[in-house]
């Protein structure tokens, strides 16, 4: 268990919720580890917010680990790589169990569920709550993207193939504008768009468009920067920002940063956008 230890060291654990957050990130690490052990990563990238938060630094935590195949390939399954990923666990003392989600409906998204059931390293969490992370990997995926190469050193030192900035933020941005999620608001969305444009980060365009033309969300080839700037701000102007607030609260250890969020400041923030 000394390698768990050395990975918990660089959270701080001081409440039950960051033990929590600090499980299930280790969790996520882990898993990244066996899929790349796997040969996963030959055929599939990260993207999404644990991407963000992993690689980049995002001061939120995230709970799901999205992957997308580098191009579509009908009837892919997760199956063949779990049995690694499970053994990865159980070299680090961690007994899991790996369920492969069965669809309800037609789509190309597989899923995974992963489970913590043991507590043999000892947070008072798993001996008191289930963690689950959702793995899902896009079948179809929108192409224009580009890729790197990122490097994790825990539990030992291996590349995962993630999306780049602009693409992330591109995905990010679909979701931000077309995600259909009943009755409430992703804040999560909202703060990830507020950290890429902080961060300078420039949107892919052409990569967003795809994105848009496969969701059926958009009609024509290509997107101009003035059309999507409009888009943007119809859908800031129907923001519930205390819905989004209260979303994404749990996910930060600073709640106090988000009282600037209005809709004012994310017109502003469209503003500032850049795009590529």
């Amino acid at each position: 268990m000394a390698v768990i230890e050395q990975m918990l060291q660089k959270y701080p654990l001081a409440t039950q919720e960051e033990k929590t957050h600090a499980l299930r990130e280790i969790m996520q690490e882990i898993a990244l580890a066996g899929l790349y052990r796997a040969g996963f990563f030959e055929k599939a990238a990260f993207y999404g917010g644990t991407c963000l938060r992993i690689f980049h630094g995002l001061p939120r935590f995230s709970e799901d680990l999205d992957f997308s195949l580098l191009c579509p390939v009908p009837g892919f399954r997760l199956a063949p790589y779990l049995a690694g990923l499970q053994a990865e666990f159980e070299a680090l003392g961690f007994a899991v169990e790996i369920v492969e989600k069965v669809k309800s409906a037609e789509s190309a998204i597989v899923s995974a569920f992963l489970k913590n059931n043991s507590s043999v390293y000892d947070l008072n969490v798993a001996g008191q709550k289930i963690l689950k992370i959702k793995l899902e990997v896009d079948t179809d995926p929108a192409l224009g993207f580009a890729t790197e190469e990122k490097l994790l050193l825990q539990p030992y030192s291996f590349y995962v193939k993630c999306f780049s900035l602009p693409d992330l933020f591109a995905g990010k941005m679909h979701a931000v504008l077309f995600r259909q999620w009943k009755n409430r608001v992703k804040g999560r969305d909202w703060f990830d768009f507020e950290w890429y444009v902080r961060r300078g980060i420039p949107l892919h365009l052409g990569h967003f468009c795809e994105r848009a033309r496969q969701s059926g969300d958009w009609h024509e080839t290509s997107i101009t920067v003035t059309q999507f700037r409009q888009l943007l701000d119809e859908r800031v102007s129907t923001l519930d920002v205390d819905s989004a607030r209260d979303d994404v609260r749990r996910f930060v250890r600073n709640p106090q940063d988000l009282a600037v969020w209005s809709q004012d400041y994310f017109l502003q923030l469209a503003g500032m956008l850049a795009c590529q």
